[in-house]
């Protein structure tokens, strides 16, 4: 209960804040991590990817499957994140763990990239996260009083 106010506070400060009909990186960061359940060792993965959305140079987001994803919080910047074309995960026997596997980004530019530490592994409730995103997408597309 106390973490489904905390999320509904959040997403009415962001509901407040946005002035257009995208969000701000930060803003993202926040709604992500609001929909985000407690850390974990490590997730599944069995060697592609359904989706993926950067949230700055410092987490991320993957889906395992269309109906699953995670968070995951990288222990630096990773300043290629944002400009990805494409990224990769390494894992070992069908996991990724956090502390030990990596992002590998795909840039524009010529040459490998740093691989970017992941820190934290938390489950997304992608049904919650939907619903918040439409909610904000509709509050900032709403006309404000004078």
């Amino acid at each position: 209960m106390k973490r489904l106010i905390t999320a509904t506070v959040l997403c009415l400060c962001l509901a407040a804040c946005a002035t257009s009909g995208r969000l701000t990186t930060e803003q993202k960061v926040q709604l992500y991590r609001a929909h985000a359940g407690a850390p974990q060792n490590d997730m599944p993965f069995t060697s592609s990817l359904s989706g993926w959305q950067e949230l700055g140079d410092s987490a991320l987001a993957v889906w395992t499957r269309p109906g699953e994803a995670y968070l995951l919080e990288l222990s630096g910047p990773c300043p290629d994140l944002p400009y990805a074309q494409a990224i990769g995960l390494t894992s070992r026997v069908g996991r990724v763990a956090a502390r030990f596997d990596k992002v590998l980004v795909g840039g524009p530019g010529p040459g490998p990239q740093m691989p970017c530490f992941i820190a934290r592994i938390r489950p997304l409730d992608i049904k919650a996260l939907r619903v918040a995103e439409q909610d904000l997408r509709q509050a900032a597309t709403q006309e404000r009083e004078p």
